[in-house]
């Protein structure tokens, strides 16, 4: 599975942005598919996830409220709706793709992961 990720840019504080990432493979549906992020100086953390059907999401105590995570199996693509943003959401966004299909757990339970799209918000 290759995963390309987009939609990052540049906001200003309390700006939306949607980040999409598109998966490449004919099992894209049987995935589960989070977002993490790495900012400046900091290790990588959990953004969201959401389970293969998208009936199940989780969101990082930082977030919650202000992104949703959702996916179209059909275009093969999840999505991170981001509101509100704050300058400390400034990041490099990865999105990942689980093969059991499940949420929640480590890092490193996700097996194929996106290149990165650079967030910055401004104050």
């Amino acid at each position: 599975v290759q995963l390309q990720a987009s939609g990052g840019g540049l906001v200003q504080a309390g700006g939306s942005l949607r980040l999409s990432c598109a998966a490449s493979g004919r099992t894209f549906s049987s995935y589960a598919m989070g977002w993490f992020r790495q900012a400046p100086g900091k290790e990588r953390e959990f953004v969201a996830d959401i389970s293969w059907s998208g009936d199940s999401t989780y969101y990082a105590d930082s977030v919650k409220g202000r992104f949703t995570i959702s996916r179209d199996n059909a275009k093969d693509t999840v999505y991170l709706q981001m509101n509100s943003l704050k300058p400390e959401d400034t990041a490099v966004y990865y999105c990942a793709a689980r093969i059991d299909g499940v949420i929640g757990g480590p890092d490193f339970l996700y097996s194929y992961w996106g290149q990165g799209t650079l967030v910055t918000v401004s104050s």
